[in-house]
C-alpha cells in the first residue's frame, strides 16, 4: 500500500499544474499527501482492525479534513447517515490498494473491494473501479503477468487498454471518473520498466495526477515489489506519525518488499 502512498505524493505537484512528461523532480520538496493518502490510510485501519469502512472513512476524513476530498465526498463526511450518494468518481479505485494485499482468493478481494466502495460510490462504474484495482494488485503479488492482469481487467470491466500512453496523452484532460482513469492507470502500469517509472507514466499522462499515480503505484509495488530506499525514507518524512503507523503494522502484516 506504501507504494499507492508515494505515487499520491509525487502526483500531488501536478495535479493542477499538469507536466505532461516523465522528465520531472520525482522528490519535489513541494510534493504533500492528498486525500488518497488518508483514505488508503483508513481502508488499512478497517482490514487491521476489523472496523467497518464507512466509519472508518468517516473518521479519517474528518480528522483531515483539508487534505483535499471531492465535494460530494467533502459532504458525505457532514452528513449523519453516512449514506452512499452513486458515484463512479476513481475516489473508489484510489483508496483500494490495501485490500489487493490483505485476502487469499481474489473472490474475497473483489468482493471486500465491492464493500469498500459501496460505501460512497455505489455506481456500478464506481465499484468495478475498486474491483478491478485490487484484483490487478491480488493477480500481482501472486505472480501473473502484466498481460494476465491487462487481459483479465479488459475482459472482465471491459475497459479499452489498446491506446498507448503516447496516443493518450495529447489530448488526455482532467477526468476524476473510473471510466476515464483506470484505462490511463493500466496503460502506464503495462508499459512501465520498474516502479517509479510506473508513477512516472502515470503523471506524465496529466489529469488527475495524484489519483493515477496512486491507483497505478499500488499495482506496480505489488508486480515490483521493489521501491529504492531513498524514496521511501523521502515520502515517510511528508506523513504524519498515526499515519506511519497504520501503514506500517499493514505492511508488516500483508506486505513483502526489497528496498533498492
Amino acid at each position: 500500500m506504501f507504494g499507492a502512498i508515494i505515487g499520491d505524493i509525487v502526483g500531488s505537484c501536478y495535479e493542477r499544474v499538469n507536466c505532461k512528461s516523465t522528465n520531472f523532480e520525482f522528490l519535489d520538496p513541494r510534493s504533500r499527501f492528498t486525500d488518497d493518502s488518508v483514505m488508503t490510510v483508513a481502508t488499512a485501519d478497517a482490514l487491521l482492525n476489523g472496523l467497518s469502512f464507512a466509519d472508518t472513512y468517516w473518521d479519517w476524513g474528518n480528522r483531515y479534513p483539508n487534505a483535499g476530498y471531492g465535494g460530494r465526498f467533502f459532504g458525505w463526511l457532514h452528513s449523519p447517515d453516512k449514506k452512499p450518494y452513486f458515484s463512479f468518481g476513481n475516489g473508489s479505485a484510489m483508496r483500494i490498494s490495501p485490500v489487493g494485499w490483505a485476502f487469499e482468493t481474489l473472490e474475497e478481494t473483489l468482493e471486500a473491494a465491492c464493500n469498500s466502495a459501496s460505501v460512497t460510490h455505489d455506481h456500478p462504474h464506481g465499484i468495478e473501479g475498486a474491483e478491478s484495482a485490487a484484483a490487478a494488485i491480488w493477480m500481482a503479488r501472486n505472480g501473473e503477468t502484466k498481460e494476465e492482469i491487462c487481459r483479465f481487467v479488459e475482459d472482465r470491466f471491459f475497459y479499452d487498454l489498446s491506446r498507448s500512453l503516447d496516443e493518450i496523452r495529447p489530448g488526455y484532460e482532467f477526468d476524476v471518473t473510473c471510466m476515464g482513469t483506470m484505462p490511463v492507470v493500466f496503460r502506464a502500469f503495462l508499459e512501465s520498466e520498474n516502479y517509479v517509472d510506473a508513477v512516472r507514466l502515470a503523471v506524465s499522462v496529466g489529469g488527475d495526477s495524484d489519483t493515477i499515480a496512486c491507483i497505478t503505484g499500488g499495482i506496480a509495488d505489488a508486480y515490483y515489489r521493489e521501491i529504492p530506499e531513498e524514496v521511501c525514507t523521502f515520502m515517510r518524512t511528508k506523513l504524519p506519525q498515526e499515519m506511519l503507523d497504520i501503514i506500517d503494522q499493514f505492511e508488516a502484516k500483508y506486505v513483502t518488499r526489497k528496498l533498492i
